[in-house]
């Protein structure tokens, strides 16, 4: 590309000669990262595409500029504008820097924002030569784990701090909606309004520019994301012929949200090699599409060969592919606790009982188990208060542990009591996504 056609595209992207444009702040996300910014590291942001780490970046710009720090001094780079397609290589990444400094002539040190890194094939290497040399600050944003994870671990290992973005959380989603919970009075007064958003939240998901739209859009847009996450992010990238079945595997993992899963049980559904089911599940893991959960076992070895968990990224997109008169409920709450308790930073397992029953949430955190979590509907029915409570003493004793708080995540009213000399906390899902 010639300079000018690289200039006339960073002029478009950036906002050197006009105003930032309005976005909803995500506090969480724009103080850690302006802090991460703030340690003189590389930052990376990681997550599934439309989740929003693009309106993050121009976040930090709005954060800088209120700082004092000049908007010449800040470059933006899209690198999925389709006038790059066919120049997407390290050489890019140089003449853009190069004509960025010709033309806007920092007064200092720039702070560089790369969106979508992983389409230039060996990125890693400009961003560690700018920052060996100093030269830039550098945040960086990727949609594919595992391209970010091998290269960072090659060449930026020890240099950078990474994010995790997340689609909205339900506290932020009431945010975005501009409903107001401070207090417990908040939650009461507006408690209608709080459900009518939280149904909202259960069938669309939180993809935050489907707040934007009506309903047959949002389903439209949903789709786009979908179509746009599996054939960008995974069949363009590993180069695979075969759409149908990864759609019909996405489908199938996206709509059992939180089933226990085998790669065999997936090999015979879809009567495909135990490799290609195997590379496909990895796949949209990291397209960030599904998370992976294992079974809990003291025993690493253990951990990984157990059958596992897939919780869908967003039930928005699971939902495209449910039959609309099913009740999923109880599969949707769960869901939206284990991405709740990734978003909070947790590391989180399920267990099974040597007697069958199962503990929806091992919750660790700095490398010892700190909570057990059952999520379910309600406990007003005996026999299913009896099976979620009698899971709690089994798991303590099979486990052997000590000051681990047991908690049950329901649409009830929250409440404590004991059960087989156990504290149990039940926590209403509403009051312990707003308030926990």
């Amino acid at each position: 590309m010639e300079k000018l056609e690289i200039l006339e595209v960073l002029n478009d992207w950036n906002y050197w000669n006009r105003d930032l444009p309005k976005t909803i702040s995500r506090d969480y996300y724009d103080k850690k990262i302006n802090s991460f910014i703030k340690n003189d590291e590389i930052v990376v942001l990681k997550g599934i595409r439309r989740c929003g780490k693009s309106t993050l970046l121009v976040n930090q710009i709005k954060i800088l500029c209120d700082e004092g720090i000049d908007k010449n001094d800040i470059l933006f780079v899209n690198l999925e504008d389709p006038r790059f397609t066919n120049c997407l290589n390290v050489e890019l990444l140089s003449k853009i820097k190069d004509v960025y400094l010709e033309y806007l002539n920092p007064s200092k040190k720039p702070y560089i924002f790369l969106d979508e890194i992983q389409n230039i094939q060996d990125w890693e290497k400009w961003v560690n030569k700018e920052y060996e040399l100093k030269l830039s600050n550098i945040v960086i944003t990727g949609s594919n784990s595992s391209m970010l994870s091998k290269e960072i671990a090659t060449s930026l290992s020890g240099r950078y701090l990474s994010v995790e973005v997340f689609p909205l959380s339900f506290k932020e989603f009431l945010h975005f909606k501009d409903i107001k919970i401070s207090s417990k009075l908040d939650f009461v007064d507006k408690k209608i309004e709080l459900n009518r958003a939280f149904e909202e939240y259960l069938e669309f998901g939180s993809f935050p520019k489907v707040l934007d739209y009506d309903k047959n859009s949002k389903k439209e847009l949903l789709n786009t994301y979908k179509e746009s996450i599996l054939l960008n992010d995974i069949v363009a990238r590993y180069k695979l012929n075969n759409f149908t079945i990864l759609e019909e595997i996405s489908a199938f993992l996206l709509s059992n949200s939180g089933i226990i899963q085998s790669i065999t049980k997936i090999k015979n559904s879809f009567k495909i090699s135990f490799d290609m089911a195997r590379d496909y599940i990895e796949y949209l893991k990291n397209a960030y599409m599904i998370f992976e959960i294992k079974k809990f076992d003291y025993s690493l070895r253990k951990q990984n060969l157990n059958d596992k968990k897939y919780y869908s990224a967003d039930l928005g997109l699971s939902n495209l592919y449910r039959v609309a008169n099913l009740k999923f409920k109880g599969s949707n709450l769960e869901t939206i606790v284990a991405l709740e308790l990734l978003r909070r930073g947790f590391e989180i397992y399920y267990y099974k009982t040597q007697n069958g029953l199962e503990i929806d949430f091992v919750v660790v955190k700095n490398n010892k188990i700190e909570k057990l979590i059952q999520v379910s509907k309600s406990l007003e029915n005996d026999k299913t208060k009896k099976r979620e409570l009698e899971v709690f003493k089994k798991t303590v004793d099979e486990l052997n542990l000590i000051d681990v708080k047991s908690i049950i995540i329901s649409e009830d009213k929250s409440s404590k009591f004991l059960y087989n000399k156990q504290e149990i906390e039940v926590k209403n899902i509403l009051e312990w996504l707003n308030f926990d």
